[in-house]
């Protein structure tokens, strides 16, 4: 071990410093020691006291002065600094994992939640909104409806453009559209198919199509499935932190509303939906006043089911039909129609047009009316077909009593002109 004034000595080294023997000696403890340099001590043999003592006080230089060591032999003084030297602190403790995790949500991926399907993807950018933003449950069910529901909105619009040329069109429509009935009522498919093309020739010219109307419906039908599944999935695991992510009198979101009042308020925003929803224009152009009765109808129908639903989803409902009033409101603002180039919906009143309003019992009439006629010319036109199969393929029938073409007896003919 390097005694003090080696330790100094090499302090001394490192500053740039020179010091000698007797000052270290006095610095280090104050006490008389006896120091020799160890790799030359043989050059000191024979000399005398004085020599050395001229030779300990010179300048020793510091790269000498690192091998200076102390002898073995120390008085008390040493022997109690070595005593006393303290303890070495110790080693602080990792913390353990569970400290680490304690208060921290497991991964939906250890949960078995998320993916690359629409659904795990709909978990998996709730998950995100939930950690990154540090956002509560009901406040990711919000924005990632209106997320969705924006992007959906240039859908939106291309209905509501061919929703209000379908309104303004109407009573051409009609007409085509009662001359279509009647053929085909009559039995006769060859004018119904003669307006029926006229129909679509209208539509082309106006730049109509009905299956413009039925793209906010297909989009929508797939999101709200991942939604609907995502959210189920997430409240039956369950995710722990869904039963403090509601708010007001529904904390729990992953247990039905015990007051029923969220299932009571989609059923309501459903109807009003229905009522003043972008589908009003479509169902009046199209006379389909039937399916319109049973959308009415449909917010009645799914009240049973919904109170048993979690409270995630039926707030993720309530958030999107709350969303399509809101857009509803703001499309039938004159401006905003203009600005989208919508065009403006012309008021037609019902007794200028072909085709009057029925009541629901006699619109039900009319329609199975239809449908039996129809399905009536289509059994008759597939019996058609298969008789018409049957002479081209099969032995000639027999119509007549005698073979025209076989050779006929003279007698016959003869009598035959006298006749």
């Amino acid at each position: 071990m390097l005694s003090r004034a080696a330790r100094i000595l090499a302090r001394s080294s490192l500053s740039g410093k020179i010091s000698t023997v007797q000052e270290l000696a006095v610095t280090g403890s104050g006490a008389n020691r006896c120091y020799h340099i160890a790799a030359c001590g043989s050059r000191f043999e024979g000399l005398n006291t004085n020599k050395v003592t001229k030779w300990q006080n010179r300048f020793v230089h510091p790269t000498m002065a690192a091998v200076l060591v102390r002898n073995i032999s120390t008085n008390d003084a040493d022997k109690s600094l070595l005593e006393n030297i303290p303890e070495p602190p110790p080693i602080p403790a990792a913390p353990e994992v569970a400290d680490l995790v304690a208060g921290a949500e497991p991964a939906f991926a250890s949960l078995g939640l998320g993916g690359w399907s629409p659904v795990g993807m709909v978990q998996n950018c709730m998950e995100f909104l939930h950690i990154t933003a540090d956002l509560p449950w009901w406040g990711c069910i919000a924005i990632g409806t209106v997320c969705v529901r924006m992007i959906l909105f240039p859908l939106v619009i291309a209905s509501q453009r061919n929703a209000a040329k379908m309104n303004n069109n109407m009573p051409q429509m009609q007409v085509l559209q009662m001359k279509m009935t009647e053929a085909r009522q009559a039995g006769n498919s060859i004018d119904s198919a003669r307006y029926a093309q006229e129909m679509v020739q209208f539509m082309k010219e106006k730049d109509l199509n009905p299956l413009k109307n039925m793209l906010v419906p297909l989009a929508q039908a797939p999101i709200f499935i991942s939604f609907f599944m995502g959210l189920r999935q997430m409240a039956n695991v369950p995710v722990d932190s869904l039963r403090e992510g509601g708010l007001f009198w529904f904390p729990d979101l992953t247990i039905c509303d015990q007051f029923y009042a969220l299932p009571i308020i989609t059923s309501i925003t459903m109807f009003l939906t229905i009522e003043l929803g972008t589908d009003s224009a479509r169902m009046s152009a199209a006379n389909m006043q039937t399916v319109r009765y049973v959308l009415r109808a449909m917010p009645l129908f799914i009240l049973p089911f919904t109170i048993n639903f979690p409270g995630a989803i039926c707030l993720y409902w309530v958030f999107s039909n709350f969303f399509s009033l809101v857009q509803v409101g703001f499309l039938r603002i004159p401006a905003v129609r203009d600005y989208f180039k919508i065009d403006r919906l012309i008021t037609h009143k019902p007794e200028t047009l072909p085709i009057k309003k029925k009541k629901f019992t006699e619109g039900v009439k009319e329609s199975w009316t239809n449908m039996k006629i129809t399905r009536e010319l289509e059994e008759r036109a597939r019996i058609d077909e298969i008789s018409f199969q049957k002479a081209g393929k099969g032995p000639l029938v027999k119509t007549y009593k005698y073979d025209p073409t076989a050779p006929r007896p003279a007698g016959n003919a003869i009598n035959a002109k006298k006749r």
